[in-house]
């Protein structure tokens, strides 16, 4: 119920416009079959929505609730599947946990560098950014994991929402200014519950202090980008600092409590199907 509610909000926003123009930039993947539900929604309820999306890509297809338009980029389909494959078996393995952390900052940089490459081919698309410079969009809805759509936004000069889990690093608490006490918040991938023991604290805030470094070298590609369009210099904190609202595929029911920042609105369970309720 606090998911339709809070996408309930979201809606609200944009009827208040009179029936708004959403530009989305989606992440593909689980994030994209997450998003859509939102879309079916905003499609329903009037909004023109206009989805910009790379040729090739693995889940995003055509639907009566919005335009698809795609473009092309130097990157196939197998290509993209493999890696995404690859990164996420990743995840997955069961080994020391500094070994898994250098295993997926290795991986999490190819893969940053191939969406940056995407990225970087729908900025440079000429025809492309002369339509969506004259769509008079009201709002651009994008996953920041991938950053391309707020780089997008801030071109455009217009607000942009963020529809996400959370992102590496906690960049969305850093981009945010949310209180983020690395001896209270545990890191992910510890596996450290609100309650560490001194030594986890310490192994907490070691970890905390090291990823300025694993993110900066995994998200390099998109802040040269985003420094080459925007024309000056710009990290991944300033970059996200300008979203409007984050919708946060998040429920305190199955996370540890953490602050928040009163722009975020939790909206977990808005991706779980609906299931006949069970009997007696």
């Amino acid at each position: 119920s606090g998911a339709s509610v809070s996408a309930g909000f979201f809606l609200a926003l944009l009827c208040l416009a009179g029936g708004g123009k959403v530009l989305v930039v989606p992440m593909d993947g689980s994030h994209w079959l997450s998003l859509r539900s939102l879309l079916v929604a905003l499609g329903q309820g009037g909004h023109q929505i206009l989805t910009v999306a790379p040729e090739g890509n693995l889940n995003v297809e055509p639907s009566q609730y919005y335009i698809l338009q795609t473009y092309p980029v130097p990157v196939t389909r197998e290509e993209l599947r493999e890696r995404v494959r690859s990164f996420g078996n990743e995840l997955f393995e069961t080994r020391p946990f500094l070994q898994r952390l250098a295993a997926l900052h290795g991986k999490a940089r190819v893969i940053s560098q191939l969406y940056a490459s995407s990225c970087r081919s729908l900025l440079r698309n000429r025809d492309l950014m002369g339509d969506l410079e004259r769509g008079e969009f009201d709002v651009v809805l994008t996953d920041p994991v991938v950053p391309c759509g707020q780089i997008l936004a801030l071109h455009l000069s217009i607000p942009s929402v963020f529809f996400l889990r959370g992102l590496p690093c906690s960049l969305d608490l850093q981009a945010a200014q949310c209180p983020d006490p690395p001896s209270y918040v545990p890191r992910t991938f510890t596996d450290n519950s609100d309650r560490m023991t001194f030594s986890q604290r310490v192994e907490n805030f070691i970890l905390k202090a090291s990823e300025s470094v694993l993110c900066r070298s995994a998200y390099s590609p998109f802040e040269l980008l985003a420094s080459e369009v925007l024309g000056g210099a710009v990290t991944m904190s300033e970059l996200l600092s300008h979203g409007s609202i984050w919708l946060k595929r998040m429920d305190f029911v199955f996370e540890y409590p953490m602050p928040a920042m009163p722009n975020m609105v939790f909206i977990g369970g808005i991706n779980c199907g609906k299931k006949k309720p069970l009997s007696q």
